[in-house]
């Protein structure tokens, strides 16, 4: 298989991935630094299962890694640069402008930037 059909694959396994509103939010919470399932789950405002599904989904795939303390587990991001595709995917958001604020898009910006 020629090495742009193979490296397209791999990128559109990775936006299948992503394709979930959760599973990009859980990565851009992750990108400063490490936080368990409760923290995510409050900080998310998801239930805790629903998170730790979609951090085993991540997990599998090796967006994000995992640490134990005990009864804890810790789940930080493998490449914390994928938290950047997700800021410049603003830009497209913002070029299609749909059914999305302005001031939506500057306030995801601002908190994912």
């Amino acid at each position: 298989m020629p090495s742009r059909q193979l490296v397209a694959k791999e990128l559109a396994e990775i936006f299948k991935l992503m394709s979930h509103p959760d599973r990009i939010r859980l990565i851009e919470e992750l990108k400063a630094d490490e936080k368990d399932v409760n923290t995510l789950a409050e900080v998310l405002d998801l239930p805790g299962p629903r998170v730790s599904q979609h951090l085993s989904l991540l997990k599998l795939n090796r967006i994000v890694e995992e640490r134990r303390d005990g009864r804890h587990h810790f789940y930080h991001l493998t490449q914390p640069d994928i938290a950047d595709w997700v800021v410049n995917g603003l830009n497209f958001v913002e070029g299609r402008m749909g059914g999305i604020s302005q001031s939506n898009i500057n306030d995801a910006r601002r908190l994912w930037s």
